[in-house]
């Protein structure tokens, strides 16, 4: 496999799961998010690591556009979501649960 992902690439990257993480706080709405924005992030960010170097790592820049330096845009910002709100359901039912048992 060819890693092809670059710094600027990386920086989108990261500020995507940042905006991803923004985002489910003010749907979200927690008052004491703890460690959840950044798991929140965290899980958008290899997500979309796997989607765009994994998944997708077969396409050339021509197959997939726009293409930010290695990072498959549009793939990323579509199926990395998927992920991200999987990890944050399960954070909230851990955290239901754990409230309920005290």
């Amino acid at each position: 496999m060819d890693w092809d992902l670059g710094p600027q690439g990386l920086g989108v990257l990261a500020a995507m799961a940042l905006g991803f993480r923004v985002g489910t706080q003010l749907v979200v709405n927690w008052r004491r998010p703890r460690w959840a924005w950044l798991i929140a992030a965290a899980a958008y960010f290899l997500g979309g690591l796997f989607i765009s170097e994994a998944w997708f790592g077969w396409a050339t820049e021509e197959d997939l556009q726009p293409n930010v330096d290695g990072l498959l845009f549009d793939e990323v910002l579509l199926i990395a979501t998927f992920p991200g709100i999987a990890v944050l359901l399960l954070v909230r039912y851990l955290r239901r649960r754990r409230a309920r048992s005290r």
